[in-house]
């Protein structure tokens, strides 16, 4: 057991806390199931030859600078994420031809989220 002192509204209070077991629930593991089937379910959408160009991080599209069909080479700026009240530039990995587009203007993605497919 510890014992710590909080404040609180400039009132202090006397907190007592007992260490815990840590118990894994059995939803914890069906969801954990669930996302591992839904990542590999999104991974064999795009075919053999695809390159993927992922979300680097976390945040909303603010733009797309490409189109279905157009030419994109390596360095090449696709999209822009705004994270944290700043732009970041989402610059292609790859030369090749954009496939699909999975995003759009005001999206919001998680880092590794697909963002554009290039054939």
């Amino acid at each position: 057991m510890k014992i710590y002192k909080v404040k609180v509204n400039g009132k202090t209070y006397r907190v007592e806390l007992d260490s815990v077991e840590e118990v894994k629930s059995k939803t914890e593991e069906v969801k954990k199931e669930e996302v591992k089937a839904e990542v590999k379910k999104e991974t064999t959408v795009a075919s053999a030859g695809d390159k993927q160009i992922l979300a680097p991080l976390q945040g909303t599209i603010v733009d797309v600078k490409v189109k279905v069909g157009d030419q994109v080479k390596k360095g090449q700026t696709v999209a822009i994420i705004e994270a944290m009240k700043l732009e970041n530039e989402v610059s292609s990995t790859f030369d090749g031809e954009v496939a699909s587009i999975a995003v759009s203007k005001g999206s919001q993605v998680s880092s590794k989220d697909l963002l554009i497919t290039l054939k």
